[in-house]
């Protein structure tokens, strides 16, 4: 296979998609039955961090130790990016001693630019327009718990921030209704939206947005750089909480996620993480096993 990428959802096919799923899905029950399975002895995954994250750092590093291989984890100090490298050069010099690069930073024309200059596989890790990874454990989960999200509906509320856009393209990929409960000036990309017109809706209303939906979906109201705005967002999003009560609204068997940190008492009411419909924590746990999947499509299928 050549060299692959994977930076949105789109970098993969919907088939291609629906097989990590699946092999995820493999690769937890046997790690969770004591198999060893190391594919990735002696590769190397360069993580950098532009952005701080618990699950990320941990997710990944983890994968790699339990597939057999080591990680390295570069924060803005440790990089010469840091200093005023291009990402050219910086792409041009580690994917010569690495065998795949973990990225996690602001702007997502970085990792673009990366990947255009490296040797192996660049995995978005988030940006300020996606978080694809976070999809993968999404859409699984769902199916540990559901079955196939094909022709569900899934309702996200809250900022129209780089998840919803993932959601976005989730919705292409895995071939579900997507409505965006999000106020007024808070919308995701308007290109994702009208290039997905066909699945995808705004409804203003969290309760009318909700109705018949089999899950719902929310994130912090002030992400990352954002912080400056929290205030001025709390006073605008006071009405987009996720709560048992707005769940109540949804199909009886609707599932709620959250992709951590939680604000509880902002986005979501405490009351809500550990709710009967609430699926978060092992929403978390699944980034661990969808991002060896990944790691085993990229490095193992060359």
């Amino acid at each position: 296979m050549a060299l692959r990428h994977f930076l949105t959802l789109l970098d993969l096919t919907p088939d291609e998609l629906k097989k990590l799923t699946l092999r995820a899905i493999e690769i937890k029950n046997e790690h969770k039955l004591g198999k060893i399975y190391e594919p990735l002895k002696n590769r190397v995954l360069g993580m950098i961090f532009e952005k701080s994250s618990t699950r990320t750092r941990v997710s990944f590093e983890s994968g790699m130790a339990q597939f057999g291989g080591s990680s390295i984890f570069l924060s803005p100090r440790d990089t010469q990016l840091g200093r005023g490298e291009p990402i050219e050069d910086s792409a041009r010099v580690l994917s010569r001693m690495v065998d795949a690069v973990m990225i996690r930073t602001f702007e997502h024309e970085k990792v673009v630019r990366f990947a255009e200059y490296s040797e192996v596989p660049i995995i978005n890790a988030l940006t300020d327009d996606f978080h694809p990874c976070q999809l993968l454990a999404d859409m699984q989960t769902y199916h540990e718990h559901r079955g196939s999200i094909e022709g569900k509906r899934v309702t996200w509320v809250g900022d129209g921030n780089n998840m919803c856009n993932s959601y976005i393209n989730a919705a292409r990929q895995y071939n579900f209704e997507l409505v965006v409960a999000s106020p007024d000036g808070y919308d995701p990309s308007k290109a994702l939206m009208e290039s997905n017109s066909d699945r995808v809706e705004i409804i203003r209303d969290p309760k009318a947005a909700v109705k018949g939906s089999d899950l719902i979906v929310t994130d912090v109201w002030a992400s990352m750089g954002q912080e400056e705005e929290q205030n001025a967002r709390a006073a605008v999003f006071k009405d987009y909480q996720v709560t048992p009560e707005l769940m109540s609204y949804a199909n009886s068997d609707a599932l709620f996620m959250h992709c951590l940190p939680a604000h509880r008492g902002e986005e979501v009411s405490a009351s809500m993480m550990d709710h009967s419909s609430s699926v978060v924590w092992d929403e978390a746990e699944n980034r661990l096993h969808a991002q060896k999947a990944l790691l085993e499509f990229l490095l193992c299928n060359s």
